[in-house]
């Protein structure tokens, strides 16, 4: 099915919806609440995946908007289901939220124009594509994907589909991150030699033993394309949990600290290095990958990323350096950070309020604009292939012993290494009825 979104048209939205046109972001007490405004001026929202950040930062931010009214969950987990359509409908005073098992119910609603997701990450690349054939725009939690091939394919597929597309890396949201990235662009610490991304290390294989599972839980479907394994509460904990569970670091669901918070760091590394369409050309492994630091990313311009330093993103030039992360920025000289960047010079992206809301509202409004949002998939998927190329490096460090990868970020391969392309996708078969389906 193919969503007809001649309604949210560029041209319907400015004439038809001209309130909203300056600004966009509007107090809810001057157009009202989302059940009150009318059904052509607000985007159906669906969530799926209803863990920590869905339940505590997601939904309720969504309630408060406007311009958008979630109608439905999908949750395998029953407990989590209910708990996510409670809370739609207390923040709607209704019992209106419908709530669905399998997403792709979901999917299939007309009413139902763009869907946010934030379940673990394996089962991302496969929500993308069947969100794209469904005709709905999406807001995608970081990382993208767990694999090259998954992010390759998500890309295509969302250009080839007309998706409004946000990636959930709302660092790019912070004004902090912005100013820096600005700084850097603009020259403010000469030519950029070096950048260094302190995050965790690459994923492992999991090994947490088996448990008896209570009953609620599809848990065929929260493995999706990973293999079939015993339950376990480390993966999955049952009943809505106000923490982010472990999964994250075992590779057959997550891409360890690489992806976790490399996607949100690595992403700010791209940003000031304006790679936003690019990436690396080599990936040199470290003397010892079993460390789970160190890998160097060379660009064709010669400048270096490395996985190391301080937690955070450090760029040194040659003329000074810039350090920023959440909360912090620094500068050599220290009144770098204190430059204006003038109206002649690169002004990035600014998104209408800063962290999770600001990236959130920048979604919808490109929703209803049609225009590209902040993060769009290209940038998402160009980040996580950096987090996944340096997992590639760290997991297959004996099999490289120190041998140099070369990678072409336009065709998406390693250069005349037929082995390394291998490692572009899980090793091993996706699981029938989960396959990824062709573009």
């Amino acid at each position: 099915m193919k969503l007809n979104r001649s309604r949210f048209s560029r041209r319907g939205f400015l004439g038809g919806a001209a309130a909203l046109a300056a600004p966009l972001v509007i107090p809810r007490h001057v157009l009202g609440d989302a059940n009150n405004a009318p059904a052509n001026e607000r985007v159906g929202l669906g969530m799926i995946g209803i863990g920590h950040m869905m339940y505590s930062s997601h939904i309720p931010h969504f309630l408060r908007m406007s311009q958008a009214k979630v109608l439905a969950v999908a949750e395998v987990d029953t407990t989590r289901r209910e708990a996510g359509k409670k809370r739609v409908d207390d923040g709607y005073g209704n019992t209106d939220c419908a709530a669905y098992n399998d997403y792709r119910d979901m999917l299939a609603r007309d009413d139902i124009d763009a869907v946010a997701c934030a379940t673990q990450d394996q089962w991302h690349g496969l929500i993308i594509l069947d969100a794209c054939r469904a005709g709905k725009d999406m807001y995608c939690e970081k990382p993208l994907t767990n694999t090259l091939v998954e992010a390759k394919a998500a890309m295509e597929a969302v250009k080839a589909s007309d998706t409004v597309f946000q990636t959930g890396s709302q660092q790019r949201s912070d004004g902090n991150f912005r100013y820096a990235c600005e700084l850097v662009r603009n020259g403010r610490i000469g030519r950029i030699e070096r950048i260094e991304v302190g995050v965790g290390g690459p994923p492992r294989p999991c090994n947490v033993p088996g448990e008896d599972m209570e009953p609620g839980l599809d848990w065929d479907r929260w493995l999706g394309p990973a293999p079939m394994r015993e339950y376990s509460s480390v993966l999955s904990p049952r009943g809505m949990h106000s923490h982010f569970p472990a999964w994250r670091g075992f590779r057959e669901y997550g891409g360890g600290g690489m992806t976790d918070w490399g996607a949100h760091h690595f992403d700010i590394a791209q940003w000031g290095l304006g790679m936003d369409e690019s990436g690396p050309v080599e990936i040199v492994p470290p003397e010892n990958p079993d460390q789970g630091r160190g890998v160097k990313f060379v660009y064709a311009n010669g400048v270096e990323l490395v996985h190391g330093g301080r937690g955070g993103v450090t760029f040194f030039g040659t003329e000074g350096e810039i350090f920023v992360n959440r909360g912090r920025l620094e500068s050599k000289p220290d009144d770098v950070i204190k430059q204006p960047i003038g109206d002649d010079e690169i002004q990035l992206y600014r998104s209408p309020g800063g962290g999770h809301g600001g990236h959130r509202q920048d979604w919808i409004n490109c929703v209803l604009s049609r225009e590209q949002p902040n993060c769009h998939v290209e940038i998402g998927a160009r980040t996580v292939a950096v987090c996944l190329l340096g997992n590639v490096a760290y997991l297959h460090g004996e099999e490289l012993e120190g041998e140099t990868l070369r990678w072409d970020p336009q065709e998406w391969e390693f250069v005349g290494n037929d082995a390394a392309n291998q490692w572009r996708d899980y090793p091993y078969p996706w699981r029938e009825g989960y396959e990824l389906p062709k573009v």
